[in-house]
């Protein structure tokens, strides 16, 4: 069953619509499960539109496995989505900064309070995104630390490589997960890949986790893959950022989720004119790589990439 969400009128005589998918077993019964999936929120991520194919197409196949509700909204910024955008077009507007929004408010702001009146309510609730053009991550889920308790026993069922518990003044207020989270509705926030791509093997990976997701809150009834051990850290000094310390081209010398050791050559930062190496990235620490830099244009302080230390990794 597709439903609309929310509507406006735009001024184009057209009708900006947010759907979603609704697949429910045959033999419904009241007061069974819910899960949502939500991606799109940002128009240029579009990992999480193979994650909505796949596992809608997974579940129909064995229907008479599901147990539960399962709300699929694939494109919650689809004038975004269509334009290539980041934000909302012609509103120069990050959607993931107006939740929990207003019913009573403007366009964006009533779209948001809409969004958030269909979503709570869900046992629980993934926010799929990707990173932007620049970085690629391995799949991972990040954790407002006020929600941890509830929140990772679920994210170590999703299958990811990594779960990132941040601190509370590191997440905005203004985002669909922190709105959910604040009134009850666990959610949990997925990153990978990189931006205006879809990386296959990511997306399969996460559907395996939604599947087991699925059945250890009771929705699913089918076999599903054991999840692998995700690496949780809860420190802020856990991670350590690699920024460019000169303009150029950087070429990657290393392969992504690879253990370095410190003095590890990460990669180099090159100038195409004069043939010259500015600069050997090193890695200054012994750990995992986790965020690599996938755009090779950068400027001074851009972030290269993210490592993980290896005193977590080995816990």
């Amino acid at each position: 069953m597709i439903k609309t969400v929310a509507e406006v009128l735009l001024p184009v005589d057209e009708v900006l619509r947010i759907k979603k998918r609704r697949i429910e077993p045959d033999d419904k019964k009241e007061g069974m499960k819910r899960i949502s999936i939500v991606t799109g929120v940002h128009g240029d991520e579009l990992e999480g539109q193979y994650v909505c194919f796949e596992l809608a197409r997974r579940i129909e196949e064995k229907k008479e496995c599901l147990n539960g509700v399962v709300d699929i909204y694939p494109a919650m910024n689809p004038l975004g989505i269509d334009s290539i955008t980041r934000g909302i077009p012609a509103f120069d507007l990050d959607m993931n900064r107006i939740f929990p929004g207003n019913a009573d408010g403007n366009m964006t702001e009533s779209l948001a309070a809409n969004i958030i009146k269909d979503i709570s309510g869900s046992d629980v609730v993934l926010d799929i995104h990707a990173s932007n053009i620049y970085l690629t991550e391995i799949p991972q889920i990040r954790i407002n630390e006020l929600h941890e308790k509830e929140l990772i026993p679920l994210a170590q069922q999703c299958n990811v490589d990594f779960i990132w518990v941040h601190g509370a003044s590191t997440v905005l207020e203004s985002t669909l997960a922190y709105s959910l989270n604040s009134t009850g509705t666990p959610c949990l926030v997925v990153e990978m890949g990189v931006g205006m791509r879809i990386t296959k093997e990511y997306g399969d990976q996460l559907v395996e986790g939604i599947l087991n997701l699925m059945k250890s809150i009771g929705i699913w009834k089918g076999k599903v893959r054991a999840s692998r051990k995700a690496i949780v850290s809860k420190k802020a000094d856990d991670v350590c950022f690699l920024n460019a310390a000169s303009g150029g081209l950087f070429i990657p010398g290393v392969k992504h989720w690879e253990r370095l050791k410190k003095g590890d050559i990460i990669g180099r930062i090159i100038d195409p004119l004069s043939g010259k190496v500015l600069e050997n990235v090193i890695s200054p620490i012994d750990g995992i790589l986790f965020t690599i830099r996938d755009y090779p244009i950068v400027d001074e302080g851009s972030l290269i990439g993210r490592l993980l230390k290896e005193e977590v990794v080995a816990v």
